[in-house]
């Protein structure tokens, strides 16, 4: 299999450089057709205004590493290029998926203001930068819940049937009984380091597992990764965009509401969801999902680069909520 190539600043410079020519040749028949040819112009001039120690436009890193695939292009666009043919095939299918669900969520979520191969068979997308920072730097307000709200709400909305249409794969729910018993030999590794209480983990136990089983029919598309790095939040605490759509799946809601308790905490993730319209089951569900998967996690990287932001999670998604404790739920599935 031939060598996929480094891409490097002056690679991203000729590529960028080649999509300002053929902007500014082809700009009156892409106006025709919509934005693409406007923003792909007004990417082109603020690259122009930066100053990369280069000639050309202002390209430089937006990860740390030794084979950056991430770019930022002036200040107004990110370059992604995939490093195989692999993740080639899911970023085409990530771009369609994003046209898919743009109408029915209230926060926004990138556009490709050009597309291609940046190597042979590998593909590349440059999108417009929502404005806004991390969640991992801004905390989310009460009104940023409700926008956390839209979002649950409108994956739940996206017909699952075009999802699967556009190549989404199926992923079967996890057994939460067989994380929790990872989770209880995760916690006294994590207890002898005096990282964490392992008796609170006696909270679930096995029957309460069982009850918050994952139920039949329930499948809705899942962002699967809403991490606080693909969350974009307003330094008003507003959730301005949601990022890193590429291992979206149609799968267990409950993975996305314990996505946000790792970004948001506990207590916002389960106000989010109840807000979205799910009950107990799923809510607790992805809570005690995300609490297991911090234990394990942490566990295994406890001396590692990613440590921090390890305890960090795991300290989000152990923030207590008003309904602690599994009861029988029985049959229904009643908000919290």
């Amino acid at each position: 299999m031939t060598q996929a190539p480094t891409p490097t600043a002056d690679t991203v410079r000729r590529l960028v450089l080649s999509l300002l020519k053929d902007a500014k040749e082809g700009k009156d028949a892409k106006d025709t057709k919509g934005t693409k040819g406007t923003e792909a112009g007004r990417g082109g001039q603020d690259a122009r205004q930066g100053g990369s120690g280069g000639p050309g436009p202002d390209v430089r890193p937006a990860t740390e590493g030794a084979d950056p695939v991430t770019w930022w292009v002036g200040s107004r666009h990110v370059l992604r290029l995939a490093p195989d043919r692999e993740a080639t095939l899911r970023q085409r299918r990530e771009l369609r998926l994003r046209d898919l669900v743009r109408p029915h969520l209230p926060t926004a979520v990138p556009v490709s203001v050009a597309q291609g191969e940046w190597a042979p068979g590998l593909g590349y997308t440059l999108d417009t930068k929502v404005p806004g920072g991390s969640g991992e730097e801004h905390d989310v307000s009460a009104v940023g819940e409700a926008d956390l709200a839209g979002l649950l709400t409108g994956l739940r909305e996206v017909p699952v049937r075009q999802a699967e249409t556009l190549g989404l794969p199926r992923a079967a729910p996890r057994s939460l009984e067989a994380l929790r018993r990872s989770a209880v030999r995760a916690a006294e590794r994590l207890a002898a380091a005096d990282e964490f209480d392992a008796a609170r983990l006696n909270q679930l136990t096995p029957p309460a597992a069982s009850q918050l089983a994952a139920q039949p029919g329930s499948a809705v598309l899942t962002h699967h990764a809403l991490t606080g790095s693909h969350l974009v939040v307003s330094a008003d605490g507003r959730v301005r965009g949601v990022l890193g759509w590429a291992g979206a799946v149609v799968g267990d809601p409950a993975e996305d509401i314990a996505g946000l308790a790792l970004s948001v905490g506990s207590p916002a993730a389960v106000r989010a969801a109840t807000l979205a319209g799910y009950g107990a089951r799923p809510c607790l569900r992805g809570l005690w999902l995300a609490r297991c998967d911090t234990v394990v996690r942490l566990a295994e990287d406890l001396t590692g680069k990613n440590a921090t932001l390890l305890r960090t999670r795991l300290r989000r998604a152990w923030e207590p909520i008003l309904l602690e404790r599994v009861t029988d739920l029985g049959d229904t599935d009643d908000a919290l």
